[in-house]
């Protein structure tokens, strides 16, 4: 059976330097800084003070009803926001119910804001009756999946996927490989977390994994730089339309980009550490581009994870150099302006790349102003003009989990 081309046609992001792909977009090429001072929770005692927060949102402007938006964890507000402004963007016309239209939205983590929430009012009443009906329903990873698909009336595939840091890339590569395979027409898919809490906070602070640039947020998260010292939490939402190519031709859709080659695989080394020689690193970027058909020297831009980690950074950049060779392929990390987004980082970076190959631009990474003498990438650090054709996508997680996608400019 002939596999189905896959597209993207529809791009929703929610994060902290903008909501919508034109607000992100225009962030980005300002190099604002979406970290700041924490203002979620009391932050007095904490090792780390700063995140990359989302200031006010209101779940009202993306169609949430008050009734519904207080039975929904942050998260998944985020997401639910997300998939509506990709399916808007898409001008994708639904109707009363579409059984070859389904959605994967996973998680990193899902509701832990609202797990913490009920846990210390159980605490301090000490009455279990205090504890809302909806605590489940609010913390449970799948809850995006299920608004969206009630909302929108989705009746096809709705798996939940929670592959840590990876899970956004993660929702796209199992869409795309649904509709390749003609199981469905159009999938939405992408990532939301939002898990700036004390829990979390104090949890990775501990880790000795966030960055502790408190007197300074704005230049906190500084992937590959040699003083970098930590990522910074972020909370948001990315989410895209993606379809078959022959879907998007019938109706006319508007298409930012096609999924060309992807590839999945695990470390099998730490719960928490990346390989540092990068193995299974290594074999996902020669797995994707042999996928698509291309040469190392075809790509024309790299969205790397780039956490801002001294690990992560330095087994990502053996790989991209093991791969890649002499061919400095330029790279940046999107992540040093919007932090960490955890399971939506992904998803909410191919809405940045989708926007790149439209634009025929490379976004930034900032706060890049001392290269480390271990990481030998031409990392980019202004806007800058570029023929992008190819553009690969890096995002790899706790646990191992890896996954590289690219994208292609679509020309017919």
């Amino acid at each position: 059976m002939e596999r189905k081309r896959v597209v993207i046609t529809g791009l929703g992001a929610i994060t902290p330097i903008g909501c919508g792909k034109d607000e992100f977009w225009g962030a980005l090429m300002e190099g604002k800084s979406g970290v700041d001072l924490i203002t979620k929770f009391d932050t007095s005692g904490f090792k780390t003070r700063i995140g990359a927060e989302i200031r006010g949102f209101d779940p009202q402007d993306y169609g949430i009803k008050p009734k519904d938006a207080k039975r929904m964890d942050l998260f998944t507000q985020y997401g639910v926001a997300a998939a509506s402004l990709a399916i808007e963007d898409a001008d994708l016309e639904l109707g009363q119910y579409n059984d070859r239209v389904g959605t994967i939205i996973g998680t990193g983590i899902g509701g832990l804001m609202t797990l913490e929430k009920e846990k210390k009012k159980l605490v301090e009443s000490k009455n279990p009756s205090q504890v809302s009906p909806f605590l489940i329903p609010m913390m449970m990873p799948n809850a995006v999946n299920a608004y969206v698909s009630i909302i929108h009336k989705l009746t096809g595939t709705s798996p939940c996927l929670a592959n840590a840091c990876a899970t956004g890339s993660y929702a796209l590569i199992y869409a795309s490989k649904d509709i390749a395979l003609g199981d469905f027409d159009v999938i939405i898919a992408g990532g939301s977390e939002a898990i700036l809490t004390e829990i979390a906070a104090s949890s990775f602070a501990n880790m000795k994994a966030l960055s502790r640039w408190n007197d300074d947020p704005k230049g906190a998260c500084r992937p590959f730089d040699k003083e970098r010292n930590g990522f910074v939490i972020g909370e948001g939402a990315g989410v895209v339309v993606l379809e078959s190519l022959e879907h998007a031709l019938d109706r006319n859709a508007k298409i930012y980009a096609e999924i060309v080659g992807y590839a999945t695989n695990t470390d099998a080394y730490h719960i928490t550490a990346p390989d540092p020689g990068a193995r299974m690193v290594i074999k996902a970027l020669v797995d994707s581009l042999n996928m698509a058909g291309l040469e190392p020297g075809d790509v024309d831009y790299i969205n790397a994870h780039g956490t801002s980690t001294k690990l992560n950074d330095k087994a990502e950049a053996t790989a991209i150099c093991h791969v890649f060779g002499d061919y400095k392929v330029p790279v940046s990390s999107t992540k040093s302006m919007i932090g960490h987004l955890i399971g939506a980082a992904g998803s909410v970076e191919a809405v940045a790349c989708s926007l790149a190959i439209g634009k025929q631009i490379i976004p930034p990474n900032i706060n890049y102003d001392t290269p480390d003498p271990e990481i030998d990438l031409n990392i980019i650090t202004e806007p800058t003009p570029a023929s992008l054709n190819v553009v690969m996508n890096n995002s790899f997680g706790f646990g191992g989990h890896n996954a590289v996608v690219i994208l292609k400019r679509y020309t017919g």
